[in-house]
């Protein structure tokens, strides 16, 4: 395994973040430090890092550095953003961190900046054309993109602590502050020709909004999972606005989903975030929980492609949690095709009009249906619907996520229950899971010996029954047939007819 650290010093926090990967097979988040520094902390108009600040990031850069060589971490690429970028001191810091730690730091542009926000939101969603932005503590980064390609970008003074400190700096957010901060963002993104009026689809990333999805998604009768791919519509931005303000600033943080030591700066973010999405026209912003570090860290995985970007997001994220559990990927694959042909043969039967999105939700389960197994084999089901639940699949929703959750979580067996879902759930979701897990449920039987020995499946609907006529390869697949017939029932229940599996 290849290990690579990222050490991102921001205006708010210092974050060293590690990942793991194997070439070709997966990769991972695998260890991660933050540290509330706030280097930003009194610059001012004058941009000058001022003494305390400064010995912060001084003794915060030395742990992490300290942390990588204890942990034989070779490849560290630190950078630094909008409040070092900015300062008029900032040598003297540089000078100080290499001293006294070894660590070289990069200072990035704004539009370097920008173009790694690009990376991080177009591997982890699936925009295609659309709208980006990221608010960190000093600075936020505007992105357009067309076709997944970053076509316009840059970086403006807008950030968490900056707005906060300017416009808010009491415990009090008086109304009048608050439209002061909006007008300035305004003026800001009047000089941005390229930002949109009517809308669109717009992407967020960043702590600042990480953190605003998390509070909202707190609100709702959901799991409890990651933000990644959470939508966070105006309306719920708008009570956000509400509620911090309702609060002194050194009580915001106490608002589940905040960050304590955000939450006397995130209000000047949540209103930037606002009026962004008021001057373009947008209704909600789809949140990536994927960043600055992310988009540096993908440069260097996908080196040999220009640009560095996964082919198909949904499907890159699937086949890397299925292989970081070491899954079988003959037996979960030869599932995944079982499966397909009966969801194909069924439509064709008319005995579902599900589309072609459901058909790869039902893909996707099948391919991480057994990583529970690297928990335990007993109880596998549960382990895999909540490894696939608190691991993140970036570009599905977070209903997708779920519904992904539940139909791996029922392969073996169980009534199907999509009230989970909760405040998630859409019209039809409940039937959906029992046919995807119905489906699932057979096939897995149909490969029950794990030799491939039924090759296929053919579907087709008779005197009022379902008729499946497996396809033997080679070999006695007595077997699989006896345990499908075993398992047929959710399956006959979903369709609403008998099944007969003929063999």
């Amino acid at each position: 395994m290849r290990r690579q650290a990222v050490i991102d010093m921001g205006s708010n926090s210092f974050r060293l973040v590690v990942y793991g990967h194997e070439k070709g097979s997966w990769w991972a988040l695998i260890d991660e430090i933050r540290e509330p520094v706030r280097v930003s902390e009194g610059m001012g108009r004058e941009s000058e890092l001022k003494p305390e600040p400064m010995d912060r990031a001084v003794r915060t850069a030395a742990v992490f550095a300290a942390f990588c060589e204890a942990s034989g971490i070779e490849e560290v690429d630190a950078v630094a953003t909008s409040a070092i970028r900015e300062a008029s001191n900032r040598a003297e810091l540089l000078e100080a961190i290499s001293e006294q730690t070894g660590l070289e730091v990069r200072v990035i542009s704004g539009e370097e900046e920008a173009r790694y926000g690009w990376l991080a939101m177009a591997n982890s969603t699936t925009v295609d054309d659309g709208y980006g932005v990221e608010i960190g503590g000093g600075s936020a980064q505007l992105v357009r993109i067309r076709g997944r390609q970053l076509t316009d970008a840059c970086s403006l003074p807008l950030g968490s602590v900056r707005l906060s400190e300017a416009f808010l700096p009491d415990e009090k957010a008086p109304g009048k502050a608050r439209k002061a901060v909006r007008r300035h963002v305004a003026s800001q993104l009047g000089a941005v020709e390229w930002w949109p009026t009517k809308g669109g689809r717009l992407v967020g990333i960043g702590g600042t909004i990480r953190n605003l999805a998390a509070a909202a998604s707190k609100q709702l009768d959901s799991p409890d999972m990651d933000v990644q791919g959470f939508v966070l519509s105006r309306e719920a931005l708008e009570e956000l606005i509400e509620a911090l303000a309702d609060k002194p600033a050194s009580k915001r943080g106490s608002i589940p989903g905040i960050k304590p030591d955000r939450g006397d700066v995130v209000l000047g973010g949540t209103i930037a975030l606002a009026t962004m999405m008021d001057e373009g026209g947008f209704k909600a912003i789809e949140v990536s929980e994927a960043g600055l570090r992310e988009g540096i860290f993908f440069e260097c995985l996908l080196e040999d492609a220009e640009p560095p970007l996964f082919g198909d997001v949904r499907r890159e994220s699937v086949i890397n949690l299925a292989h970081r559990y070491r899954t079988d990927d003959v037996h979960v694959g030869h599932v995944a095709k079982l499966s397909l042909e009966l969801f194909d043969g069924l439509g064709e039967a008319g005995l579902h009009k599900q589309g072609n999105v459901e058909r790869e939700l039902l893909w996707a389960a099948c391919e991480l249906h057994d990583i529970g197994v690297a928990i335990d084999y007993d109880d596998h089901h549960h382990h895999s619907a909540y490894l696939i639940l608190n691991s993140g699949l970036p570009g599905y929703s977070s209903r997708e996520q779920v519904l992904i959750a539940l139909v791996a979580r029922y392969h073996r067996k169980g009534d199907p229950d999509a009230s989970s879902l909760g405040d998630l759930a859409e019209r039809g979701d409940k039937g959906r899971v029992r046919l995807l897990s119905g489906i699932i449920r057979l096939a897995e039987q149909l490969e029950r010996s794990r030799d491939q020995s039924v090759a296929s499946v053919d579907v087709s609907a008779q005197n009022g029954a379902l008729i499946l006529r497996p396809k033997v390869k080679s070999g006695d697949a007595g077997v699989p047939i006896w345990a499908a017939r075993r398992s047929a029932d959710l399956l006959a229940e979903a369709v609403g007819r008998k099944v007969e599996i003929d063999a």
